[in-house]
């Protein structure tokens, strides 16, 4: 699998990257071996959240889960980046606060079983929370130790240059959502700062939540664009989720798309997957697919 640099950290992983937010309300003997498949298949970022499992097994669940993995198969944990995220407070729902960050990282750390997490992102924006205070709290994550390298998800490009401008540390990633149905970080600024900073950009939910897999009847947004992934898909004799992976794959950024699969077989063939590069033509297709109008 081809390697991606995590910024300008010198650090690299797949180029897809393996997402447990439906990791939890499984045991360590079911887990075990998807962690095991997409580290093997290249899938080395490995990307989790502290709320991921709230709506099954509780708050935690999918950092336990893993913890347990890593208890299980220690050897594991220096094959992989280490990615999860902090800032959800459930009910509230959002909380940056300087002590809400710092007791969250260290609830992460032992529910993970790690001493220092390799990405810590930050997962929504708390706005009663200001960038500079935000930024003093990551940076002192990161100069404790706890924290290698900060990320941030689901942030604005002016959220972006407010935050990164009162931080010592950079910011390495953003994660947001992006797929050949939701194309908004190309318009709104967030795909062109990663550009200029050299931040590495994540898709989370690069199939659309399954929209373009199975798009209803009356869904003609998603019914467009697959008609255009379709097109690709036979062209290159490959799947419909394929040629949605080689959509984002083609944008000219660290791209790394999460991929969120609990099937075997699926880690696998994402993971051995040789991607062909889309012809402009075919690329634009589907950008004007989801506008439903041509490009002027």
């Amino acid at each position: 699998m081809r390697l991606i640099e995590l910024g300008h950290t010198g650090k690299t992983v797949g180029q897809l990257g393996y997402g447990l937010w439906r990791f939890s309300g499984t045991g360590v003997d079911e887990a075990l071996p998807k962690i095991r498949t997409a580290i093997d298949a290249g899938m080395t970022l490995i990307d989790t959240a502290d709320v991921y499992g709230a709506g099954d097994v509780g708050f935690g669940g999918s950092e336990a889960l893993l913890g347990e993995v890593l208890r299980a198969d220690p050897g594991l944990r220096s094959k992989m980046l280490l990615a999860t995220k902090g800032g959800v407070d459930l009910g509230v729902p959002y909380d940056n606060s300087r002590d809400y960050m710092l007791k969250a990282c260290d609830a992460s750390l032992k529910r993970l079983g790690v001493e220092q997490i390799d990405l810590y992102q930050v997962h929504r924006v708390d706005l009663l929370t200001g960038p500079e205070e935000l930024a003093n709290t990551l940076d002192t994550l990161v100069a404790s130790g706890k924290v290698a390298e900060i990320g941030v998800s689901n942030m604005t490009a002016p959220q972006l240059r407010a935050l990164s401008s009162h931080m010592k540390a950079p910011i390495v990633s953003v994660q947001n959502e992006f797929s050949a149905l939701c194309q908004a970080p190309i318009d709104d600024g967030v795909l062109s700062w990663c550009q200029e900073t050299g931040a590495t950009f994540l898709c989370w939910s690069p199939l659309g939540g399954g929209r373009l897999l199975n798009p209803s009847d009356n869904d003609n947004a998603a019914l467009s664009v697959v008609s255009a992934l379709d097109a690709i898909a036979k062209t290159y004799d490959m799947s419909r989720a394929d040629a949605a992976m080689a959509f984002l794959l083609r944008y000219p950024a660290k791209i790394i798309p999460i991929v969120g699969t609990q099937t075997l077989e699926r880690i696998d063939h994402f993971g051995q997957k040789e991607w062909p590069v889309l012809g402009r033509r075919e690329w634009y297709d589907v950008v004007e697919a989801a506008r439903g109008e041509r490009m002027p």
